[in-house]
């Protein structure tokens, strides 16, 4: 899995490269952890995430309540279908914002 990170006025973007499973899992939530030292508000670019595991939900849902603990949030931007589903069964649709695009994400954050 590969990591980099693109901050922006009031979030940073985070662009995973991979699979997310029980192996990256931990690298990832760990990831997760440095960028909130700097900013609350994380996006996590999934355009190139083919494949997400229980430990990978586990990560989103550990971040989600750390971001949402100090007054942000974590939101996904251009989530490939097979993910997607993933997340809808999961039912994690339910509890995080999903967008299209990074723009689109970005630009929620200021609503």
């Amino acid at each position: 899995m590969e990591l980099s990170v693109n901050p922006s006025d009031n979030v940073v973007i985070v662009s995973i490269q991979g699979e997310i499973d029980s192996i990256t899992g931990p690298e990832l939530g760990a990831f997760f952890k440095e960028q909130l030292t700097d900013q609350k508000n994380l996006i996590a670019n999934f355009s190139k995430v083919g494949f997400l595991s229980t430990a990978g939900l586990r990560v989103l849902l550990a971040t989600i309540k750390e971001t949402r603990q100090a007054g942000g949030d974590l939101r996904l931007a251009k989530v490939q279908e097979e993910v997607y589903n993933v997340l809808k069964i999961s039912g994690f649709t339910r509890i995080m914002k999903i967008y299209p695009d990074i723009d689109s994400a970005v630009e929620s954050f200021s609503e």
